[in-house]
């Protein structure tokens, strides 16, 4: 039998056989990108059907750096002002809520704010006049009318 020396590695060979290598573990890298992106793709879905969530809401005199100063369920008409202070947690994405000022059920103002993720924290106010004496409300709703809370207040001398 004949036999041949054994001949060194070609450049050309060593560099073949690189590259191979790199291009062998490339099928389970696409197959774990896949999954990851179906993934994303799950939390996206997910994140779309998340309800906003009303954390807090309360009646104050004032707000200063989004914190309520002297919450109260009576209000005087001399103090000039009511604000109703609302915080939403998990909120999924941008979107309104709404603040409807009921005076002795009867719809005074609405006002449309928005939110926007992930925790949200805003407010409304009314100036009060000497006719807004008597018994108020504020719905706190989302932008389809769903209520998530009433807030009832009163104004006094």
């Amino acid at each position: 039998m004949f036999k041949q020396p054994i001949q060194p590695l070609t450049p050309f060979f060593c560099f073949a056989l690189v590259i191979c290598c790199l291009l062998l573990p490339l099928p389970a890298v696409r197959a774990q990108e896949k999954s990851e992106s179906s993934f994303e793709v799950k939390n996206e879905r997910n994140t779309k059907d998340a309800e906003l969530i009303l954390a807090h809401a309360v009646m104050c005199e004032s707000v200063q750096n989004l914190r309520p100063i002297n919450q109260a369920v009576t209000f005087s008409v001399s103090g000039g002002h009511v604000y109703c202070l609302s915080t939403f947690k998990a909120v999924p994405k941008p979107g309104i809520v709404y603040h409807r000022w009921f005076r002795r059920n009867e719809l005074s103002t609405q006002v449309k704010l928005k939110v926007y993720p992930p925790n949200w924290t805003t407010y409304s106010r009314i100036q009060l006049r000497e006719e807004d004496k008597g018994p108020w409300h504020v719905e706190i709703s989302t932008e389809n009318g769903k209520p998530f809370e009433v807030l009832r207040f009163s104004i006094t001398d």
